[in-house]
């Protein structure tokens, strides 16, 4: 720990001493763009972002950033072995760029790819070329882009550059960016499908809603005599003006009729079916999603949520972890089992009362060790050479226990 002498020598303040015109200098960003918002953040299209779309799109990508994903070391049975300590491992898991954590990034790519149906993934920075004909290169960088065109083998990339904070168009090769799909993308994004007729027809709402609640009176005013002639037609317009300039210029929005006149006041529109017509698509795209009004608002059972993890989140995270493997690992990589592999959490969703229960089972059947269940409930590991050991402490003897027999067996033929 530093002494009070070298915290005065050697320490910073972020406030003092600053003057903001030399720092501009300092870090040479005088001729770059400022933004008053973070610039590379998915935005939305606005029929998603006016609607309840956006918070389905947003508890989806929550959900799928939770789920572990790794650059994993696979045995030949193709079960998982280790983690890889690599630079793309570094992406996925603790800083995909500049901006983004790995976790933002998946939620990124999640995010983007429901609302365009298809989304990029560019290795910004490498280690060496990965247009040249070397395939040994490594991915240092990851950012999400919107594809703009497409070609044979070359697709366009809208992407924001860290470098000088615009957005630009690039041209790559398909090989070397990971193309992902929306697997929900017949229901999501086709032009007629459920989603597209379910946003249509909240629109429809929204614009109904907005004319019936606007600056209007709706009233009829019934007049004491027959509008049947021109004349008797603008005494009837002129009447009406009347009325309208008396409810302008009062502060209280008074106004006076005749006693032979009839005022009506109209108090709700005409009845239609666009928000029994909201519901229905509602609950059909929810059906074909996997998802449930339980589920959004955090009360869903386990054999719910284990239903929505399988349904929903688990082809998500193929989609992206495929094209992963398939544009960011080599062939040679892939021959030494080297994949991307995710995983969750299974005891995200245990109770604290069936955790005991759950422990104990796995402690029997030798999958877990002591010390391995006690970083998953966050508590720290035993000093205890038994905590390590994978066996069942009712049937097997730990290793002291057996050296200690030995010991008690040997002291006993040596009395002998």
């Amino acid at each position: 720990m530093a002494t009070v002498v070298q915290r005065f020598r050697s320490s910073w303040n972020a406030f003092l001493g600053r003057d903001p015109t030399k720092d501009l200098m300092e870090y040479n960003i005088t001729n770059f763009n400022s933004y008053s918002s973070v610039p590379y953040h998915n935005r939305f299209n606005t029929n998603n972002a006016r609607s309840v779309i956006a918070s389905i799109y947003n508890r989806i990508a929550v959900d799928v950033r939770e789920i572990n994903m790794v650059h994993a070391k696979m045995d030949e049975n193709g079960h998982f072995k280790e983690v890889i300590d690599s630079y793309l491992n570094r992406c996925l898991t603790i800083e995909s760029n500049i901006d983004q954590t790995g976790k933002e990034m998946i939620q990124d790519i999640v995010e983007s790819m429901f609302d365009e149906g298809v989304v990029a993934v560019v290795p910004v920075d490498t280690d060496y070329d990965p247009t040249g004909e070397s395939e040994r290169w490594d991915v240092l960088s990851l950012r999400v882009g919107r594809v703009s065109e497409w070609y044979p083998k070359h697709v366009k990339v809208h992407l924001y550059n860290e470098n000088d904070g615009q957005f630009k168009d690039i041209i790559l090769p398909k090989d070397m960016v990971a193309i992902i799909n929306n697997p929900f993308y017949a229901t999501m994004n086709e032009p007629n499908s459920t989603l597209q007729r379910l946003l249509r027809t909240i629109n429809k709402l929204d614009a109904q809603n907005d004319k019936c609640t606007s600056n209007k009176l709706n009233m009829i005013i019934q007049l004491p005599y027959v509008l049947k002639t021109p004349q008797k037609k603008l005494e009837a317009e002129r009447r009406r003006k009347s009325i309208e300039q008396q409810l302008e210029d009062s502060p209280l929005g008074i106004a006076y009729t005749d006693g032979t006149e009839k005022v009506m006041q109209l108090n709700r529109p005409i009845e239609n079916d666009l928000w029994q017509q909201v519901k229905d698509l509602t609950t059909e795209l929810f059906n074909k999603m996997g998802v449930t009004q339980s589920i959004l608002d955090g009360t869903a059972d386990e054999a719910t949520m284990i239903n929505y993890f399988n349904n929903t989140i688990a082809p998500i995270c193929s989609s992206i972890s495929d094209e992963f493997r398939r544009k960011f690992l080599s062939k040679t990589a892939i021959s030494q089992g080297q994949d991307i592999y995710f995983y969750r959490d299974p005891f995200k969703l245990v109770p604290v009362s069936q955790l005991a229960d759950i422990a104990d089972k796995f402690r029997r059947n030798e999958i877990m060790t002591s010390n391995e269940l006690r970083a998953e409930i966050g508590m720290l590991p035993s000093d205890s050479a038994n905590a390590e050991e994978l066996r069942n402490p009712n049937l097997n003897a730990s290793k002291e226990e057996l050296q200690n027999r030995e010991g008690v067996t040997s002291t006993e033929e040596t009395d002998e």
